[in-house]
C-alpha cells in the first residue's frame, strides 16, 4: 500500500484541525498524561485512551455487574457492560453531529462506570454508608481510582495512564477528596466531550430501562401514558402501523422505544448547538469558564425526561421484585465489607492501597467484584454448609 494513503497519527491530528469545531478538544492540544509516553505511530492520544479502557480487566468485569437485573435473571436484560456500550454509541452520534472529538467522548463514556460496584446503585449506597467516616465512596471517584491505580498493564507504574482530558471526564462532579495522583486542571465546566458523555449516559439508561422493565412485565404500559415523550412516540408508531397485519406487540413496542431515543438524541444535538451558537463560543476556554453546561436537552424535553424518570422510579425501580433483589444485594455487600474489615487476610490479591487505610482497601476490593463473584464469596465465607 502506498504511504501516501496511510492515515498516521499526524494525519489524524491534522484531520481533527480541519474537521472539528473551534470549541472541540483536539488530541494535539492534550494536557498530556501523568507519565510522559512516546506517541503512537497511528493513533492519537484520545484513541489510545479509548482502546486502553476497552482492553482493561475492569471493562470486561462490567458484563457481570448489574444495571437493574442481576445476570442470572435473564440473558436479554442490560448489564453494566451493555449499558456502557449503548451510552458510548449515543456519545459518538452526538459528538459527530456537534463536530466534537468523537474519540474523547467515547473514551469517557466507556470508562464512566469502571468503578461501579456489584449490584448497581444498591451496592454503591451500602459502600457510601459504610465509608462515611473513612472518606466516603461514589462510583465516579472509584472509576478514576480504577484507571489510575488498579490496572497493571504497563511496567513501572500502576494504572492506564490516560490523558488529563479523559480523566477529567471520568471525574464528572470534580474532586473534593484526596487522590494519590495529580489531578487534571479543572475549570468551572468540563469539556463539551465530557458533557456529551454524561448526557449520553442518561439517555441510554432511560431508554433501556424502559425496554427492560416492559420486557420483564414489571412496568405497565398504562402508567407510561402520563409521559409526554411516551405519548408522542406511541401516537406516531400506532399511526404508522394502522391497517397493517404484519405487526406484533413486540414490534410496536420496539418502534415506540426507537422513537423515544431518536427524539432525545435529536433534541440534545439541536438544543446544544443552539446554546453554543447563541453564546458565540469560539474556543475550549470559553466552554470551561461558562456558568452552565452547554450540552443538555431543551428545557421542555428535559422536564419531560425528568417526569419519565420519576415514573421509572415509582413503578419499576421500586417494584417489589426489584426491591427484594436490592435488599438481598445490600445485605451481601454489607456482610462482605464486615468480614473483610475483620479478616483482611481473606482478600487475596486485593487491589487496595494500604497507605490509604484498611477501610479504603476493603472498599476497593468489594467495589471491583462482579455480582456473581460477590455472591460466590458471600456463600463461601458465610454459608456454614459451604466448604472454605
Amino acid at each position: 500500500m502506498s504511504g501516501a494513503w496511510l492515515q498516521d497519527r499526524e494525519a489524524s491530528q491534522k484531520a481533527e484541525l480541519e474537521r472539528l469545531a473551534p470549541y472541540a478538544l483536539r488530541a494535539v492540544d492534550t494536557q498530556g498524561r501523568v507519565r510522559a509516553e512516546t506517541p503512537h505511530a497511528y493513533r492519537t492520544d484520545f484513541q489510545r485512551d479509548r482502546d486502553r479502557v476497552l482492553h482493561s480487566r475492569a471493562f470486561r468485569r462490567l458484563e457481570y455487574k448489574t444495571q437493574v437485573f442481576v445476570h442470572h435473571e435473564g440473558d436479554h436484560y442490560r448489564n453494566r457492560l451493555t449499558h456502557t456500550l449503548e451510552a458510548a454509541t449515543v456519545a459518538r452520534t452526538v459528538s459527530r453531529a456537534l463536530r466534537l472529538n468523537e474519540d474523547l467522548a467515547e473514551a469517557v463514556a466507556l470508562a464512566h462506570d469502571l468503578g461501579h460496584t456489584p449490584f448497581g446503585h444498591a451496592g454503591e449506597r451500602v459502600l457510601a454508608e459504610l465509608m462515611k467516616d473513612d472518606g466516603g465512596f461514589d462510583h465516579n471517584r472509584q472509576s478514576l481510582r480504577v484507571v489510575d491505580l488498579f490496572e497493571d498493564r504497563y511496567a513501572g507504574a500502576p494504572g492506564l495512564n490516560l490523558t488529563a482530558e479523559t480523566r477529567e471526564g471520568i471525574l464528572k462532579h470534580g474532586c473534593a477528596w484526596d487522590h494519590p495522583l495529580p489531578l487534571p486542571e479543572l475549570g468551572r465546566q468540563r469539556s463539551l466531550e465530557a458533557q456529551v458523555a454524561d448526557a449520553a449516559d442518561e439517555i441510554a439508561y432511560v431508554h433501556h430501562d424502559l425496554d427492560d422493565g416492559l420486557r420483564a412485565g414489571l412496568l405497565d404500559e398504562e402508567v407510561l401514558h402520563a409521559s409526554g415523550i411516551w405519548q408522542r412516540a406511541r401516537t406516531a408508531v400506532d399511526a404508522s402501523f394502522a391497517g397493517r397485519s404484519d405487526t406484533s406487540e413486540n414490534l410496536r413496542r420496539s418502534g415506540i422505544l426507537t422513537a423515544i431515543i431518536n427524539e432525545l438524541i435529536t433534541d440534545l444535538i439541536e438544543a446544544s448547538a443552539a446554546r453554543l451558537e447563541r453564546a458565540g463560543v469560539c474556543c475550549v476556554d470559553e466552554v470551561r469558564s461558562a456558568e452552565r453546561p452547554f450540552v443538555a436537552l431543551s428545557d421542555g424535553l428535559a422536564e419531560e425526561k425528568l417526569a419519565l424518570k420519576r415514573l421509572l422510579m415509582e413503578h419499576f425501580y421500586r417494584h417489589p421484585r426489584v426491591q427484594h433483589r436490592t435488599r438481598k444485594a445490600e445485605g451481601v455487600i454489607a456482610d462482605l465489607f464486615r468480614v473483610y474489615r475483620e479478616h483482611a487476610e481473606l482478600m487475596p490479591g486485593a487491589p487496595g492501597r494500604v497507605d490509604e487505610g484498611p477501610a479504603r482497601a476493603v472498599a476497593d476490593y468489594v467495589a471491583g467484584m462482579t455480582d456473581r463473584f460477590a455472591i460466590a464469596e458471600h456463600r463461601r465465607l458465610l454459608d456454614p454448609h459451604e466448604p472454605c
